[in-house]
């Protein structure tokens, strides 16, 4: 399998949004934007999702589900797909990684990876 045919990108911007966080409650809630770009020469589209969420004190969430934000798009090559969501940990600072399974219109199933990146309040990390 070439990495040409099967090749999806995925980018993120992250964002504490501290008007829902309280963190005198461990509560600290983030937004992630998240970019998918088909870079492949084939179409794709984007079935299940699987996140691995961990919090400073290794408190780890799994979370699978169909789509993204109720949708499962479908990428012609050359497309991006960009959507917003977010995620509550109970720490100042944790970190997501994971998972889109794909289909290419050819009917091969493929994962895209979604590397690991860091939820970190303002000024907590430097």
């Amino acid at each position: 399998m070439s990495s040409d045919t099967y090749n999806i990108e995925v980018q993120v911007e992250t964002q504490y949004v501290e008007e829902q966080s309280l963190p005198d409650q461990d509560r600290y809630v983030f937004a992630y934007t998240i970019t998918i770009s088909n870079r492949g020469n084939i179409p794709a589209r984007l079935l299940t999702r699987h996140w691995i969420i961990t919090d400073a004190n290794n408190k780890v969430q799994e979370v699978k589900g169909e789509g993204v934000v109720g949708e499962q798009p479908h990428l012609q090559p050359g497309e991006q797909f960009r959507y917003t969501s977010g995620t509550i940990i109970e720490t100042p600072v944790g970190s997501m990684r994971g998972s889109y399974q794909m289909i290419a219109d050819d009917g091969v199933e493929f994962d895209a990876q979604i590397p690991s990146f860091t939820l970190s309040i303002p000024r907590t990390l430097h």
